[in-house]
């Protein structure tokens, strides 16, 4: 039988194991989405300013920070985990748990917040920009006033988009030592040869990626009234 409902633990762990996994992930999703949409804003910010079609054209700053990012982005998340504990050590105190994944789940995130954001505010008709420019707006206010909000509704859709994606990347966190439903699947379920788990973590996991889709998406109708 391919599911052996006779052994599986599920029910049992599902409140003390399960749930706490859930709200672990969650956590670790939504801090390392916050800092590296901070920061993943700013870099934005420098390489739209820096760009050889920006506001404020230089091509070594752009190209260093470009580099910069696309060095970060080559990394796949589980090696950059692994290459930084000792960075994240000394942030946090220590390489494991769910407060020192944020730390390379932020690192991971915020060069692929920044291409979505770069690309989204280059998008902007530069009529637009030319428009402002004329009633004598300063970059800042290009910038903060014309491009971002114009740009909105194509970030809203990108950030969904690393939402989901760096979703699966806690999970992979949770297999050296992170927690969340990575852990639980791997430890009780896999490990365990408890199909009827490491199944149900899946389907959690789905229903988890429907509910980010659905707020991203009723965002996207917000913004783009």
């Amino acid at each position: 039988m391919f599911f052996d409902l006779s052994s599986t633990r599920l029910l049992e762990y599902l409140p003390k194991i399960i749930l706490p996994a859930v709200v672990s992930t969650l956590q670790m999703l939504f801090f390392s989405m916050l800092f590296g949409f901070i920061i993943g804003t700013l870099v934005a910010i420098l390489l739209v300013m820096t760009s050889p079609y920006g506001l404020k054209p230089n091509k070594k700053m752009y190209n260093t920070v470009s580099f910069i990012v696309n060095m970060i982005r080559s990394f796949p998340v589980i090696i950059l985990i692994v290459a930084i504990s000792p960075i994240t050590r000394a942030l946090v105190g220590t390489s494991i748990g769910e407060e020192a994944a944020i730390v390379p789940l932020t690192l991971a995130a915020f060069p692929v917040i920044a291409r979505y954001m770069e690309a989204s505010l280059q998008e902007v008709d530069t009529n637009v920009i030319l428009a402002a420019r004329s009633f004598g707006a300063s970059n800042t206010q290009i910038m903060l006033k014309v491009l971002f909000p114009e740009a909105l509704p194509s970030i809203v859709s990108g950030l969904t988009t690393t939402a989901i994606l760096f979703l699966a990347s806690t999970t992979l966190a949770g297999a050296v030592g992170a927690g969340g439903l990575g852990a639980v699947a791997l430890t009780f379920g896999y490990q365990r040869f408890d199909d009827v788990m490491m199944y149900a973590i899946v389907v959690i996991l789905f229903i988890m990626v429907l509910a980010i889709q659905g707020i991203g998406e009723l965002i996207y109708r917000r913004v783009k009234k």
